[in-house]
């Protein structure tokens, strides 16, 4: 399966997640409110909290890496895995952080009302919104400038080099925030609830 077919297949499952919570509110609230289930949600949320991280963090390192050496192969192969890895690792790695932290949250208490985790969830879904609306849409203007090239030709265009330094920046806007969540999640600081905010 294509990573493009992959990747919007689970945007699309992410998408289903949503509007099963708004329209099945009640039915979705009593699913995460298991006691039961608190330590297995628990351990898929850091599993899966931590490899998303980590995937992001190193891609991004990795891409720079690539960079600096100047290799057209090494650039070509290296973009070409992010985008793999993107599509068939950190997309179902993130339903499983957001289905498993809400359900964390549902056992805690009312997300809204818990400071810290209020904020984490704030967060996420800026990198994640970030991601899909600045991430996604830059790695299929690069793997569109990539097809047609030339192997053997050792060079790369300049809009294509500049949009391989544009990355940069983006997945470093996108991971920051996920660097706040984790030290969120771990410290737990006595923050005001979001709900708190507009009143």
């Amino acid at each position: 399966m294509k990573t493009k077919s992959v990747l919007f297949m689970f945007i699309a499952l992410m998408g289903v997640l949503v509007a099963a919570g708004i329209l099945f509110r009640d039915e979705f609230l009593a699913f995460l409110r298991r006691p039961e289930l608190y330590g297995h949600a628990l351990f898929a949320h850091v599993v899966a909290a931590t490899l998303f991280f980590a995937n992001a963090a190193v891609g991004m390192l990795w891409e720079r890496r690539s960079l600096v050496s100047g290799r057209k192969d090494v650039i070509l192969h290296t973009y070409a895995t992010v985008a793999w890895l993107d599509a068939r690792l950190s997309s179902p790695l993130i339903i499983l952080s957001l289905v498993s932290g809400l359900m964390l949250s549902a056992i805690a208490g009312d997300l809204w009302q818990i400071g810290w985790l209020s904020v984490s969830f704030i967060l996420f879904v800026f990198s994640g919104l970030f991601w899909i609306l600045s991430d996604i849409p830059t790695q299929y203007k690069v793997k569109r400038l990539m097809a047609p090239l030339d192997p053997a030709d050792p060079d790369l265009p300049d809009e294509l080099t500049r949009l391989l330094r544009l990355r940069w920046w983006i997945s470093l806007a996108g991971v920051a925030p996920l660097v706040v969540v984790f030290a969120l999640m771990v410290y737990k600081p006595a923050l005001p609830a979001v709900a708190t905010w507009f009143r």
